[in-house]
Formats: structure tokens, sequence, C-alpha cells
């Protein structure tokens, strides 16, 4: 089976209306939280994602912030007005659709969490050292995660204590790890300074990862964004990817 992973769409509509173009053919999808946040475009982005194939998704702590299950105050200034305007902009459909999705989902052989499998809502997986306790807390032989924004894979050797820590290359297939913990990076607000949008195809027959990336038309967004009073930083960062 293809699966398409995603994650941290974050109300760009345009990025993920051209990820899902782009991917090509994919038998499932599997969304990895924060759906909504900083961009302008929550509904439609919450439409496309239950409409999709084999949809396993995930709650991220931008989508509990715009169901009021977290205290905005442990945002920054910025964020906390973006999880505002989120809040009045959302439909009842759409605050529903968020109200049922889990903090974690155990598949036959992949486990799916928004930050990581010990803490799924807010823990940051950044370093090798996160990562190694990360590994007690999910018995399948692979994670998925977000939260970061970061393209990245953590492996586990029987051989060694600690995790080793990659940047897998763009459009390359490779075998994932026996043990291992993967992130796709971000769809709609990417920060490791490349603003094209990050996902990637999983193939659980074949058990390899292909991370890839697009660009968008990010003017576009960056005009909505302004349309409904949102932070110019999160305007700029989009087109700079940070």
């Amino acid at each position: 089976m293809r699966v398409l992973i995603i994650s941290d769409i974050h109300a760009n509509i345009t990025a993920l209306d051209t990820v899902l173009a782009e991917a090509g053919k994919y038998d499932a999808v599997w969304c990895l939280g924060d759906l909504v946040g900083y961009g302008p475009d929550p509904n439609e982005c919450i439409t496309r994602v239950r409409q999709l194939p084999g949809i396993q998704c995930i709650i991220g702590n931008h989508d509990m912030a715009a169901l009021q299950q977290l205290d905005s105050d442990s945002f920054n200034p910025e964020a906390r007005t973006a999880i505002v305007w989120t809040q009045k902009s959302l439909s009842e459909s759409s605050r529903i659709f968020l109200q049922h999705l889990p903090e974690k989902i155990e598949l036959a052989d992949v486990t799916l969490a928004h930050g990581s499998p010990r803490h799924p809502v807010w823990e940051y997986l950044l370093d090798t050292r996160t990562a190694t306790y990360s590994f007690d807390f999910f018995d399948t032989p692979l994670c998925f995660v977000g939260h970061t924004h970061l393209p990245m894979i953590f492996s586990m050797n029987n051989s060694f204590y600690a995790a080793t820590q990659t940047v897998p290359e763009a459009n390359k297939t490779i075998p994932t790890p026996q043990r291992a913990i993967l992130n796709p990076g971000s769809v709609g607000q990417p920060r490791d300074h490349d603003p094209r949008a990050a996902y990637a195809i999983y193939d659980t027959d074949s058990k390899t990862w292909e991370y890839r990336r697009v660009s968008y038309d990010v003017l576009a967004v960056q005009d909505r964004m302004r349309e409904a009073g949102l932070p110019e930083r999160h305007i700029q960062r989009i087109a700079a990817g940070w």
C-alpha cells in the first residue's frame, strides 16, 4: 500500500492542494496533526483532509488550542493571535471533526503521534537524547511524528544505546530502518529554511520512505493572511521557511 504522509498543514490550503496534486497515486493518507493554526484556511483544510482516502488523522497542539483544550498562554503572543482568529473562524463541522481526533494511533507496523510517542501533543523531537527516550514509548517498528516542521529520521540500532539522527535527501527513496522515528516535515509552514511544502510517501509493502518537496503559490497564501489580519511575522516566515 502506498501511503501519503502529511503533517503540520497549518490552515494552508494552497500548499495542501499542491501536495495532493504532486503526490501521484496513493491508497491512503496519514495526517500527523496541526491541520489548523497560523494560516488563513482552517475550514478548507479540514474539509479536504476528512475526504481523503483511507484517512488516519491525529490531533496536534494547535488543533487542541483551536478547540480551547489548551491554554493559549502557553503559546507566544503572535501564535495566540492566530489561535484566537482560528477559534472564531472554525465552522461547527470543523470543530466536531477536530474534537474526535485521537492523540495517538497504533497501526500494524507504525505508531502515529504529533509530537512524540511519549508526549503525543507537545514534545519536540529535535535531538538524539530526547529521541532515544522516546523509543521506549511505542511497540511498533516505526513511529511517524510531526510538530517540529523539520524532516528528520531517528533510528535505533540494537547494538547501540542511543538513537542516530539523519536528514533525508529529498526525492530519494530509501528503505526504512528496522526501528525508527520519521518526520515528513511540514506541508504548510516548513522551518528548515526551505519554503517548499514537505511530505513523504511510505510504502507498506516494500518498507520504503520517500521524502519530497514541492513549490506552491506562497504569495497567494500571504495575500489571504493579510486580508484576515494575521500576524505579519507569520506571513513573512512562510516565504523564507523559518
